[in-house]
């Protein structure tokens, strides 16, 4: 049988942030991993530019990212285990956070053309 889609049920929102706080994990200028326990807390986020902003190479709408700043996301991933933090400070991913896959990325990190 394969794996389920989504298996602690997050929903749509909860999905995007993830895969938002994901791919900041990859940034070394807005998180630092922990090589320890595989964690990665992220303590920067980027700042919008109109109705989007810049993340890396991806530019994301801002409409897909109101969960970055919405603290009752950050505790559905805190209770769910993906993460533990302070909102809206900081927020730690463990690793069953950035394996998680959200199928997402397709959705909301479009390719940047400035």
């Amino acid at each position: 049988m394969p794996p389920k889609r989504n298996p602690l049920q997050l929903n749509k929102l909860q999905l995007k942030t993830l895969t938002l706080l994901q791919e900041l994990a990859k940034l070394p200028d807005m998180a630092t991993a922990n090589t320890e326990t595989g964690e990665v807390t992220i303590t920067g986020f980027p700042p919008a530019h109109g109705n989007h902003f810049h993340m890396g190479p991806w530019l994301v709408m801002g409409r897909d990212a109101t969960g970055l700043r919405n603290e009752a996301v950050w505790r559905a991933l805190i209770r769910k285990e993906l993460a533990h933090g302070m909102f809206p400070v900081a927020i730690t991913l463990t690793p069953a956070a950035i394996e998680y896959e959200t199928h997402m990325q397709g959705d909301i990190l479009h390719g940047s053309d400035h």
